[in-house]
């Protein structure tokens, strides 16, 4: 059985502002991807992966992409970039609109694709957020459970890191988090509404009816036959370019003091130093609930001004 496994990380496009909060936005995500992404993915004992980035068409000949896709060949990495958005459902949006964004994307990003999916008869989809890492034997792991019937696997826990002093503790959800691996059929992952259709959840859950694309990494046992992974595989990156999760999130467990780092590629990690604005650095100082509400009510303006 011949695979082609993406791990995904979906840059821009994703949820309000077109996807994109600004140029420092932009360079300060970037330089976190280098500084803690790239050494877990250099990290993994399997290295029969491609760094699958996604941007939109705004930023197809954005100088900093040229210097990213030169700097990933310069340390060894198999990468791939498309610029037609996100590849999975976006919930920032009405039903109806995201599943049709969803589809028009697939349209879009599959052609770019197709010549480096080649002749493989499974496609895996790791998603890989742009600023979290993964345990170093993650990919070796993800491609052994998924040599089944299963059509997903994903980690159930893992820690939580303020990158700003690496202080480290576990982080224990209690919903499905999304560190999920979806196997694709090549025929399926090739068509885009086939591609939707496949991920389609089988049975209503809150908010949502059966026959919606995942809407949410929460449900992914519920569209496809998963297999939740209980090893604490995943390391969930907090500075202040987050949009949802903080170090003081309710998830967060007991502090760590003696997480291997190396086991996150990140054996000689520094603090992170990043350019940040006042009210971002206010607004981190802020109790989690009162900074959940501010998200709330900048969210509900945004959905009111369109």
């Amino acid at each position: 059985m011949k695979i082609k496994h993406y791990m995904y990380v979906p840059f821009t496009g994703l949820g309000l502002y077109g996807g994109f909060r600004g140029e420092r936005w932009f360079r300060n995500r970037l330089k976190i991807f280098k500084q803690f992404v790239v050494p877990s993915l250099l990290a993994q004992t399997n290295q029969n992966f491609t760094v699958w980035i996604s941007f939109t068409e705004n930023q197809r000949y954005h100088p900093l992409i040229s210097e990213l896709g030169k700097y990933l060949r310069d340390v060894g990495l198999d990468y791939v970039f498309t610029y037609h958005g996100i590849c999975f459902y976006d919930d920032k949006y009405p039903i109806k609109e995201a599943r049709e964004r969803l589809i028009s994307n697939l349209h879009g990003t599959i052609g770019e694709l197709l010549d480096d999916i080649g002749e493989a008869d499974y496609v895996y989809m790791t998603i890989q957020p742009s600023d979290d890492c993964y345990n170093h034997e993650s990919v070796s792991e993800i491609q052994k459970e998924l040599n089944s019937d299963y059509q997903a696997v994903g980690y159930t826990k893992g820690y939580i890191c303020n990158y700003f002093n690496l202080d480290v503790s576990e982080y224990n959800p209690t919903t499905n988090p999304p560190f999920y691996t979806i196997k694709f059929p090549r025929d399926v992952f090739i068509e885009p509404l086939n591609h939707a259709n496949y991920t389609a959840l089988k049975k209503d859950v809150p908010g949502y009816s059966a026959g919606i694309p995942l809407p949410s990494h929460e449900w992914v046992g519920d569209c496809l036959k998963y297999k939740q992974l209980d090893k604490r595989g995943f390391l969930v990156g907090t500075h202040s370019e987050n949009i949802s999760t903080y170090y003081e999130h309710p998830f967060k467990g007991k502090r760590i003091t003696d997480l291997l780092f190396w086991e996150f590629g990140q054996r000689f990690v520094e603090p992170l130093e990043l350019r940040r604005s006042i009210r971002k650095i206010i607004l981190r100082k802020l109790p989690f609930k009162l900074q959940k509400k501010l998200r709330h009510f900048n969210k509900l303006y945004n959905w009111i001004r369109r």
